[in-house]
């Protein structure tokens, strides 16, 4: 039985600025799989935080037991920078003060770092592979810089995460369905998650275009199976973003329900013993992230939806009314926003005031949109 809590102060910048990273490690020490989750990254987005809560009650409890198969490590408020972010009155939290970089953006492409130097090592052993692959980035992430507190709490993220089984990122939308966000390749995995939380959606894309977080963690090992095929490099990560429905989402018998979803999840991994907790359901199919529409308001107005979360919408379909505030039709004009594709809402604004090119809704379809481009994110 193992259980740590653990705090890194992060020394800030200028006085009067350094802060708390508080995370747990639970379980054997010697386990043969570690699980790492982390919520709040975005940390305007609390229900993961609650979600963690209660996880970590329940994974206590497991350790209690000896029911725990693998180590879990837990990061329930993982970004305290952005916590401390309140402007007038108002929590901010989705972007780095210092650099001006949204706190999921611009993660590390680790192959870049290590990969180059890894092709003469590799052997026939898949899992000497791994382990020669793992040892090395955890190599690389004690020797990254961490001078700035923004480059203390990146390390110390990146050295938890990088030798992990599971990696899960636990986040939010803003009025949404719970969806999940991984790769392709991990999409059979995703699926049994799915059914476990009860995701309205998969969307599946090897790079999003942004360097987020979970895309970390797979990246390195497709790259190196396509740079060095003859090399047996299986993929041996199951990463994702969970999104747990939306910023106003935070309640505690709903986060609770979530965490004992995801618990029943990882005993159906083999990771925990004991009495199976929650119930699995039957989640629809993961589809391409390209088929994804990212409904936008053309000018600046005020939202009136005609769809609710979940439901179905046909191309041509109107989603919403955005009614006119400035000019000579101002409060009386409504211009129709209409779906570009066939598929179901999961997400909407809160905020009805919405300016140029903001996100209105997310339309989850089937057919592949030409104009998504190579950015597949809301922003």
């Amino acid at each position: 039985m193992s259980y740590e809590k653990i705090s890194k102060t992060l020394v800030g910048d200028s006085p009067g600025r350094s802060t708390e990273l508080h995370y747990f490690r639970i379980g054997p020490e010697q386990a043969s799989h570690k699980v790492y989750l982390q919520a709040a990254l975005h940390a305007d987005e609390q229900p993961g935080i609650l979600v963690l809560h209660h996880l970590l009650q329940l994974l206590h409890q497991a350790d209690a037991a000896g029911e725990l198969e693998a180590q879990f490590v837990l990061f329930p408020m993982v970004n305290p920078l952005g916590m401390g972010d309140i402007e007038f009155g108002q929590h901010q939290g989705r972007y780095s003060r210092s650099t001006g970089v949204n706190h999921n953006r611009g993660w590390p492409v680790i192959y870049d770092a290590i990969g180059a130097g890894l092709g003469v090592k590799l052997g026939t052993d898949g899992a000497q592979n791994i382990r020669l692959v793992r040892a090395a980035m955890r190599d690389w992430a004690e020797q990254l810089p961490c001078v700035t507190a923004f480059e203390q709490w990146r390390q110390c993220i990146l050295r938890e995460a990088c030798d992990a089984d599971y990696v899960f990122d636990l986040h939010c939308d803003d009025d949404a369905l719970a969806h999940i966000f991984t790769v392709p390749q991990l999409q059979e995995n995703m699926q049994q998650l799915a059914d476990w939380t009860g995701a309205a959606a998969t969307l599946l894309a090897e790079d999003s275009g942004g360097g987020s977080f979970d895309e970390v963690w797979p990246s390195i090992w497709l790259r190196l199976a396509r740079e060095y095929p003859d090399k047996p490099l299986p993929l041996p990560v199951v990463a994702c973003t969970l999104e747990y429905r939306g910023l106003s989402d935070t309640f505690d018998a709903l986060n609770r329900a979530d965490a004992e979803k995801l618990y029943g999840y990882f005993q159906a991994q083999g990771l925990i013993g004991g009495a199976t907790t929650g119930r699995k359901g039957k989640a629809p199919p993961p589809t391409d992230f390209r088929a994804t529409e990212m409904l936008r308001a053309p000018q600046a107005g005020l939202l009136a939806y005609r769809v609710e979360l979940g439901d179905e919408v046909n191309k041509g379909d109107p989603v919403a009314d955005l009614i006119r505030l400035d000019g000579e039709a101002a409060f009386v004009e409504r211009i129709p926003l209409v779906a570009g594709t066939t598929g179901r809402v999961i997400s909407r604004a809160t905020t009805k005031y919405v300016w140029r090119n903001a996100n209105v809704a997310k339309i989850v379809g089937n057919e592949i949109l030409e104009t998504r481009g190579e950015y597949l994110l809301s922003d």
